[in-house]
C-alpha cells in the first residue's frame, strides 16, 4: 500500500465485495472457482491487500448477483492502481490550460507510445517487478487523456536530439515511437521542438523542466530527479523556470522545422 488514499479505495471495495458474497451464501473459495481466482486472492481482496483486476469485478458482480454495483467500481479501483505521485500530476493537467515541459534524456512522458514506456520502465535500477511495470505504463498512458480535453490544452514539449536516436526498447520501438511523435505534432494544439546537438548555448542544462498554468491562473512546476518529485508552487521559484523554458524554447528549432528533422530521422531509421 502506498498511501490512504489507496488504501480507503480497496477497503470499501473489499467490504462490498464480502457484503455481495455473504449475502449469496458463498465461501471465498467458492466465488473464487466461480470467477476463475484462487480463494487466497479472494480473500486479499476483501481484506483491501490486493488490486482487483477490472475482470475480477465483472466476474464477481454476475457471479453475486450485485446487478452493476461491484463492476461500476473499476474505474476507482483503476485510479487506486497508480502510484499517488503519478495521480497527484495527473489531476493537475486535468486543471492545466496550458502546459510546457523540457526532457533531456528520453521522449517526454505524454508523448511515449506503450512500447516505449514499457522499455523504460524495465530497464530501471533497482528493478520493477512485472505488475508495478504493468501500473506506471498503465498510469502513464491514462495520462495521455491531456491531449484529448475540451477545451483543447496548449502543450509545448522540447526533446534533445539525442533522445530521437536512442534506441530505447529496440529498433521497431524506436521507429514507432517516432511515428507517434509526428502524429503527434501534426495537432493544432501541439508544439513539438527539437533541442539540436550542436548548439553552443543551451539553458537547459540544469535538467528537466515541466510547467502547468491553472484554470485560476497559477503555474506550478514540476521537478523530478532520480531520488525526488516535487511541485513547485511558490512564484519565487516557478518565475525563473518559466523564464528558462521560454529561452531554450528559443534556442530549439522552430515545431514545423522540428517535424521536419524527425522525419528525417525516421528516414535514415527505415534505410
Amino acid at each position: 500500500m502506498e498511501d490512504e488514499e489507496t488504501e480507503a479505495v480497496l477497503r470499501a471495495v473489499g467490504r462490498q465485495i464480502k457484503v455481495w458474497r455473504e449475502a449469496a451464501g458463498m465461501r471465498q473459495g467458492e466465488l473464487g472457482a466461480a470467477i476463475g481466482y484462487g480463494e487466497e486472492m479472494v480473500s486479499a481482496v476483501e481484506r483491501g491487500r490486493r488490486i482487483p483486476k477490472p475482470d475480477f469485478l465483472e466476474k464477481a458482480d454476475e457471479v453475486l448477483g450485485a446487478a452493476g454495483k461491484l463492476a461500476f467500481m473499476k474505474a476507482d479501483v483503476e485510479r487506486a492502481r497508480y502510484p499517488k505521485k503519478v495521480r497527484d500530476l495527473a489531476r493537475l493537467e486535468d486543471e492545466a490550460v496550458e502546459m510546457g515541459a523540457y526532457a533531456s534524456h528520453f521522449i517526454h512522458g505524454l508523448l511515449q507510445t506503450p512500447e516505449y514506456a514499457r522499455a523504460l520502465y524495465v530497464m530501471r535500477r533497482p528493478s520493477y517487478t512485472e505488475e508495478e511495470i504493468d501500473q506506471y505504463v498503465a498510469a502513464r498512458m491514462a495520462r495521455k487523456a491531456v491531449f484529448e480535453r475540451v477545451p483543447l490544452v496548449a502543450l509545448t514539449f522540447v526533446l534533445e536530439e539525442v533522445t530521437l536516436h536512442r534506441p530505447i526498447g529496440g529498433r521497431m520501438v524506436r521507429q514507432r515511437q517516432l511515428e507517434h511523435l509526428l502524429q503527434m505534432g501534426a495537432l493544432r494544439h501541439v508544439e513539438i521542438q527539437v533541442m539540436p546537438t550542436d548548439r553552443e548555448d543551451h539553458a537547459g542544462m540544469g535538467g528537466p523542466i515541466r510547467l502547468l498554468k491553472l484554470r485560476d491562473g497559477k503555474t506550478m512546476a514540476h521537478e523530478e530527479g532520480q531520488s525526488y518529485n516535487r511541485l513547485v508552487s511558490d512564484p519565487r521559484e516557478v518565475q525563473p523556470l518559466e523564464m528558462r523554458y521560454g529561452i531554450i524554447r528559443s534556442q530549439a528549432l522552430p515545431p514545423r522545422e522540428s517535424l521536419a528533422f524527425i522525419e528525417k530521422v525516421l528516414g535514415e531509421e527505415e534505410t
